[in-house]
């Protein structure tokens, strides 16, 4: 089987690897261009497209797809392409290319979370559940019909990347046994039922902490947007990362964004919330690198401050 990958990021870089190793024959892999990366903005090829030279593919780079690009994918002549996170939108002259058209793996239980974010947004709604499905793409957003699905559970503790993670190595076997079953003409796509959810693209300034929320609101929010783009709060004038928290069930004096500063040579921070204190433990200072928040309040001492709510 004939086999395009389509992808861009880190989580597809297990997928491609797992199509290599299952024996497909992958004829091309479809990333987006160079971009800038770093502070020298260095023009650096996608994480796909270096593991794709390593493993001797060939490598087509696009922004955006063009009459040029689709008769140099038919050249290629794929019965399949698969695409894991790729960024570029699909349209109508492209997804008729591949016989066996385009087979995206998504990151969520569909039609739930359909969107960019659907690891996000499950963190941030305190979903207990979670998973990855493969579907045909059509010209919907990821309202295909489905191969096959996969469940993971959430963890109080999850971040986005650590659960990504997890569904990125999951999901490649998912998507390797889907173009198996494809190939073999044992597997029939399912059209998608129950409740339809949204999960759009995070912005940084949904990133942005209202330490008014109810403190589970608040981590579930924190989580749900680490590593990217990283919560952040104010503290005059300055933006501060917040990496890391632990509930502080025992505090509720304080106001929201409030900051008190606790113990003597282990100090403890703890932010008023909502509801409950919330104890920072990782952020990250104005200039300054990730630290722990310990370090932090220490050099604090009894000064009182406040971020803003």
């Amino acid at each position: 089987m004939k086999v395009l990958f389509a992808g861009t990021p880190d989580v597809a870089v297990p997928s491609l690897n797992a199509l290599v190793s299952a024996g497909f024959d992958v004829v091309g892999v479809l990333t987006r261009e160079d971009a800038p990366v770093g502070r020298k903005k260095v023009m650096t090829p996608s994480v796909v497209a270096q593991r794709a030279t390593e493993l001797g593919l060939n490598v087509i780079k696009a922004n955006k797809f063009s009459e040029e690009l689709a008769q140099e994918i038919k050249a290629l002549e794929p019965d399949v392409a698969a695409v894991v996170a790729f960024g570029v939108i699909l349209p109508k002259y492209a997804l008729e290319i591949p016989a066996h058209g385009w087979i995206n793996l998504h990151f969520s239980l569909l039609p739930a979370w359909r969107g960019a974010a659907p690891v996000q947004h499950a963190i941030m709604n305190g979903d207990d559940i979670t998973g990855a499905s493969t579907f045909r793409i059509d010209e919907g957003l990821d309202t295909g019909a489905v191969f096959g699905t996969l469940t993971e559970v959430l963890r109080p503790e999850d971040t986005a990347g650590e659960l990504l993670g997890r569904l990125a190595d999951s999901g490649a076997m998912l998507l390797t046994q889907t173009l198996s079953g494809i190939d073999s003409g044992a597997l029939t796509a399912v059209p998608q039922s129950g409740d339809v959810s949204l999960a759009p693209k995070i912005s940084l300034e949904d990133a942005r902490i209202n330490w008014s929320l109810p403190a589970l609101v608040i981590r579930r929010r924190i989580n749900g947007v680490t590593p990217a783009p990283g919560a952040w709060t104010v503290l005059d004038g300055q933006r501060f990362k917040v990496a890391t928290t632990l509930p502080a069930q025992d505090v509720r004096d304080l106001q929201p964004g409030e900051v008190r500063i606790e113990g003597g040579k282990k100090p403890r921070a703890i932010v008023g919330t909502g509801s409950y204190g919330l104890e920072l433990v990782t952020l990250q200072p104005p200039g300054k690198k990730m630290m722990a928040a310990a370090d932090w309040a220490r050099g604090l001492g009894s000064e009182n401050v406040r971020f803003e709510a």
